[in-house]
C-alpha cells in the first residue's frame, strides 16, 4: 500500500507588494465600514445632534463646548482620518467561585498626526469585541496636544516640537518631555514613539524613570505628558512669546 504523506507543505511567504496590497485592501474596507456606520448613525446625545446639524465642525469647537463625549461616531465625523494601532493585547484571568474566567484586554492608540491622540483600554471575553471597545474608548479619550518650538537652540516658528518641558506619570513610571531643535527626531523609547508620532510631535528629548518595562504604564505616562501641554498654566509673558512665534 502506498504510504500517505501527512506532512504539510510550508506556507508561502507574502512578498512586500502583496503585503502592501493586503494592507491597502484592509484600510479601504475599514473606511467603507466607517462611512456606512456614519450614514446609519442616529445620535442619542445633544452633542451628536449638534454634529448632525453642522453646528460643530471641528474638534477645537467640541472642546470649547465642554459637553460630555459619549458617542465615538462624533470623533469619526470630525476626524475621519484617524490612525489606529493595537499597542498591547493580553489574556487575563480572574479566579471566582465557579473557577477561572478568562478574558482579553486590549489597548488601542489613535491619532491623526496633527495634534490629537488618544488611548483606550477595554476588556471582553472575545478578541475582536475587546479591540472594538478599546478603539471606541480611545476616540472618546482623545486629547489635544499643544505644539510649538520651545528649544533655545532652534529659532524657527514651526510646530515641530512642544513649547515647554512637561511631565507625565502612570503608576511608578515618570516621563519627562523636553523641547528639541528641528532635525533631532524622537529621542525616546521605542514603546512611546508611536504616541508622539500620532500626536504630531517630530522632535523631542525624553527622560524616563521607574519601571518602563511595563509597556502600558510607559505609554500612559507619555499620553499624560502630552495632555499636560494643554493643562499647564502659562504666564502672560510666555503666552505672548508663543503667540509671537506662531505669527512668524
Amino acid at each position: 500500500m502506498p504510504v500517505r504523506n501527512n506532512a504539510r507543505s510550508p506556507r508561502r511567504k507574502r512578498t512586500p507588494q502583496e503585503n502592501a496590497e493586503r494592507q491597502e485592501f484592509m484600510e479601504s474596507r475599514e473606511k467603507q465600514r466607517k462611512e456606512k456606520a456614519l450614514i446609519d448613525w442616529i445620535p442619542k446625545t445633544d452633542l451628536g445632534r449638534m454634529i448632525i446639524k453642522n453646528e460643530i465642525t471641528s474638534f477645537d469647537q467640541l472642546a470649547e463646548k465642554n459637553l460630555p463625549l459619549l458617542e465615538p461616531e462624533i470623533i469619526d465625523s470630525l476626524l475621519p482620518d484617524l490612525a489606529e494601532k493595537l499597542v498591547e493585547f493580553r489574556k487575563t484571568t480572574r479566579v471566582t467561585r465557579q473557577g477561572r474566567s478568562f478574558s482579553f484586554r486590549a489597548s488601542v492608540l489613535v491619532g491623526d498626526h496633527y495634534g490629537h491622540v488618544g488611548l483606550g483600554i477595554a476588556k471582553d471575553k472575545e478578541r475582536m469585541p475587546a479591540i472594538k471597545k478599546a478603539t471606541s474608548a480611545a476616540k472618546m479619550n482623545l486629547i489635544t496636544v499643544k505644539k510649538g518650538c520651545g528649544s533655545w537652540e532652534c529659532g524657527c516658528s514651526t510646530n515641530h516640537s512642544i513649547p515647554f518641558k512637561t511631565m507625565g506619570k502612570s503608576a511608578s513610571v515618570r516621563v519627562i518631555l523636553l523641547p528639541a531643535p528641528k532635525g533631532t527626531g524622537l529621542v525616546c523609547g521605542n514603546n512611546i514613539k508611536d504616541v508622539l508620532k500620532f500626536g504630531g510631535v517630530t522632535d523631542v528629548w525624553c527622560q524616563s524613570r521607574g519601571s518602563t518595562g511595563t509597556k502600558l504604564n510607559f505609554i500612559q505616562a507619555a499620553v499624560d505628558a502630552l495632555r499636560n501641554t494643554s493643562n499647564v498654566k502659562v504666564s502672560d509673558e510666555l503666552r505672548q512669546k508663543l503667540e509671537k512665534r506662531e505669527m512668524q
